[in-house]
């Protein structure tokens, strides 16, 4: 769990509440009104042992680059990229140092290295998105945070 982030996919929480969300499932896609909840049907959940408690762990496009173990944080506040990742991209020269403490991070507080903001593509939608930076080792590549 993260605290005190900026923005999300490089917009405010303020806006990102009234954005329209769009579900896409195989080709069928519906908007839903900004008020309605996300929700699963009993065909989603066919094979999947209740209770599911399991992290939201994707593969995205960020920066021109697929990544792998991606996990979405509902609980965090920030989108967190490691040092190691931005050096396999060669764009350690786009990276803002920056030191900014990210709070309840691993159980403990983590000092960023600097900030970057990167493009990032999934389903159908590319938006620039900035990313804390750290250098510490942890089980993902990259974390998604949300309001």
């Amino acid at each position: 769990m993260i605290f005190r982030g900026a923005t999300i996919a490089g917009t405010s929480f303020t806006a990102s509440r009234k954005m329209k969300i769009s579900v896409t499932r195989e080709k069928r896609t519906r908007e839903l009104p900004e008020d309605d909840a996300i929700t699963f049907s009993d065909e989603d959940a066919a094979g999947v042992t209740l209770p599911y408690n399991d992290a939201l762990v994707i593969t995205v496009l960020i920066g021109r680059r697929q990544v792998k173990r991606v996990m979405v944080d509902t609980r965090s506040s920030a989108n967190i990229l490691r040092l190691k990742v931005v050096e396999e991209m060669g764009l350690l020269e786009k990276m803002i140092l920056a030191a900014r403490t990210l709070f309840e991070f691993n159980i403990a507080s983590e000092t960023t290295k600097g900030e970057i903001d990167l493009l990032v593509g999934a389903g159908g939608v590319t938006k620039l998105t900035k990313f804390y930076v750290i250098g510490g080792d942890m089980q993902y590549n990259a974390i998604f945070g949300r309001p």
